[in-house]
């Protein structure tokens, strides 16, 4: 198993700085800006997908989000209409328990003068078991302009085109980045794609060790395997190593500052990009790490509730 050491370790930028999703559509909750819970009761999880999609042969981003607390679920979906004085359209769906919610939907939206439908379909939806917002299957989301399905999420495919009526786009969807945010004290899971070329799932756990005798320490394991050790994290509390998961590079950078030095309600910073950094393909002399990674990438921002 390959693990190497970028050379840009040192704690200079933070990962606000990089870690972010940040495009014209992006409409999420506090705990996915960057902003403090206010109570852990308000503390609200939270997954994040941009997408890049073809919208009347425009480029468009489409911004999914799915975010729980203790009180409300919701889904909302923004496009970026390309007008900065306007911002992005929007349209956010709340999903109540109650018996007489209707969870089948649809929306017409005004997206720069063209005309956009947003069809859902959540009576069957499943949900996991972890604290994810996001449905495991069951469901589907769609936009439509054109008569062609645009954007498709969710596995139930055939009743989507069945319902909505129309073709599938002749240019599929780009996912461009994913930010999920997940809550606990001492461990963190999560399950995501690392390739946006590749639809397995893999599972990530982050575990600290902050509090007692010896010095502060954090595991980044992937699938079951340990692919990051950080001894003395208060000295190294930024960084970026480059592993192999299934045989691929995958670039990990990490911020965890405020985990040492902002005590409880803060959050560390994730990044999972795949591909290798242009430093690790030009030191080993084209006999390394080959390829360009793709641009999408995966933040995870772990919130400690103690």
């Amino acid at each position: 198993m390959m693990h190497k050491r970028s050379k840009s370790l040192e704690p200079s930028g933070r990962m606000e700085d990089h870690g972010g999703c940040h495009t014209g559509a992006m409409s999420c909750d506090d705990s996915a800006t960057g902003k403090a819970p206010s109570s852990t009761a308000a503390a609200q999880c939270s997954t994040v997908s941009v997408y890049l999609a073809r919208i009347s042969g425009v480029p468009r981003h489409v911004t999914a989000v799915w975010s729980k607390n203790l009180i409300n679920q919701s889904f909302t979906v923004s496009i970026d209409a390309g007008d900065a004085d306007e911002g992005p359209v929007t349209h956010k769906v709340e999903l109540k328990p109650w018996p007489f919610w209707s969870k089948k939907g649809v929306k017409s939206l005004d997206v720069g003068g063209d005309r956009v439908e947003m069809f859902w379909d959540l009576r069957s939806a499943k949900f996991a078991a972890s604290s994810s917002p996001e449905p495991a299957g069951g469901y589907y989301v769609a936009l439509v302009s054109n008569e062609e399905v645009v954007l498709l999420l969710g596995d139930c495919k055939k009743d989507a085109y069945k319902r909505t009526k129309s073709r599938p786009s002749l240019e599929d969807a780009v996912l461009v980045c994913r930010r999920e945010s997940v809550f606990g004290r001492r461990s963190f899971t999560a399950r995501a794609r690392l390739d946006a070329g590749r639809s397995k799932e893999h599972e990530i756990v982050i575990e600290s060790s902050l509090a007692g005798p010896k010095e502060p320490e954090m595991w980044i394991t992937v699938d079951g395997f340990v692919l990051v050790h950080v001894k003395n994290l208060q000295w190294k509390f930024r960084g970026n190593e480059t592993v192999l998961i299934d045989q691929a590079p995958v670039q990990v950078i990490y911020d965890v500052h405020d985990w040492l030095f902002a005590g409880s309600g803060s959050q560390a910073v994730f990044a999972f990009k795949a591909g290798a950094p242009t430093e690790a393909r030009e030191d080993d002399g084209g006999n390394g790490i080959q390829g360009e990674g793709p641009d999408f990438c995966y933040f995870l921002q772990a919130w400690k509730t103690e």
